[in-house]
């Protein structure tokens, strides 16, 4: 009773994790991994969440390719709208495995709830000029580089998280006061449109967004990713440290499939651009021109340092994480 009454306890602790934003999963369902496919099939049904963006290209490549049924699996992929939904569907047992970025899990476990990643997701591509996220500015902005930023307004999509806390090491590494920043929350898609009314005074946009933005006329003045590290792991697959334990083989057979899926996207770039347009409404023009993430299995563990160590000094974890315990 005593161990049942954490876990509901824990659960809604994360329910009310405000850095992990709004969003709800496109189903209550969810799979079982002790459970079995339909028709007799002998595969494991999973049940995995993630969201509809080009992060997450490689696991829908990868069950294409057949990589998941090679180990055994059948995957039921579930699509969230946000972390808000992801993290509590794993504390609650809808997701086997659920795709979030990094500083949503660390504060999960910040706030005593037992996760773990078992896979990377998506990467910084390490080049400036040429990355998934930047910060944009309007045409004749007077901001020119990261310390401008300082005493202005910034739209982030969610506070509290990976864009606020990269920024504010920017804006501190280029020698302005990151307290003095003002972040608000606003959706990617909204984003170039509060720019052009100057509700923001600068925007955090990501791909597919951040190529229109740039089209139209901004200009990045931070890449924010690559600044705090060329190497920054942005993304990843996680689950929870009961599921590792009590299904060791499962959560292996998880992994190989995954790490697979990873190189097989970062190997066929046009695979990932067609399959993107199966799940988004991103049309082919627009495919053709975004950024893609760098697809890689192994994290590194010196950039995870660094963005947990910013997390931390910035407030929005009670202390640095231990990348033994988060990572693989």
């Amino acid at each position: 009773m005593k161990r049942r009454f954490i876990a509901v306890l824990a659960a809604a602790s994360v329910l009310g994790l405000s850095a992990c934003g709004s969003g709800s999963p496109s189903s209550t369902g969810g799979g079982t991994a002790s459970g079995t496919a339909g028709g007799g099939s002998d595969l494991t049904k999973v049940s995995v969440g993630v969201i509809p963006i080009v992060d997450c290209a490689p696991i829908y490549l990868g069950d294409k390719q057949g990589f998941f049924k090679e180990e055994g699996l059948q995957l039921d992929i579930q699509t969230a709208t946000g972390g808000a939904a992801i993290v509590p569907g794993v504390v609650s047992g809808s997701f086997d495995f659920a795709f979030s970025n990094l500083i949503s899990v660390m504060v999960a476990k910040d706030k005593g709830l037992d996760l773990k990643f078992v896979a990377n997701g998506a990467s910084t591509t390490g080049e400036k000029g040429k990355d998934i996220g930047g910060v944009v500015v309007p045409a004749g902005s007077s901001i020119q580089s990261g310390k401008d930023l300082a005493g202005k307004t910034v739209s982030v999509n969610n506070l509290s998280n990976i864009g606020d806390t990269t920024i504010k090491s920017v804006v501190e590494k280029d020698g302005g006061d990151p307290k003095s920043v003002k972040f608000v929350e606003v959706a990617f898609p909204d984003a170039p449109a509060a720019l052009a009314n100057k509700q923001v005074d600068a925007a955090w946009i990501l791909e597919p967004f951040l190529s229109k933005a740039v089209a139209e006329g901004g200009k990045v003045v931070s890449w924010n990713f690559v600044e705090m590290s060329p190497e920054l792991d942005i993304a990843g697959y996680f689950t929870k440290g009961d599921t590792i334990k009590g299904k060791a083989e499962l959560t292996q057979k998880f992994t190989r499939a995954m790490n697979k899926s990873l190189e097989y996207a970062q190997q066929h770039p046009q695979e990932v651009r067609d399959i993107v347009g199966t799940y988004t409404k991103i049309d082919e023009a627009a495919r053709a021109k975004i950024v893609l993430p760098r697809y890689r299995v192994d994290f590194n563990k010196d950039a995870f340092k660094t963005l947990g160590d910013a997390a931390a000094s910035y407030g929005t974890l009670t202390k640095a994480p231990n990348a033994d315990e988060l990572l693989p």
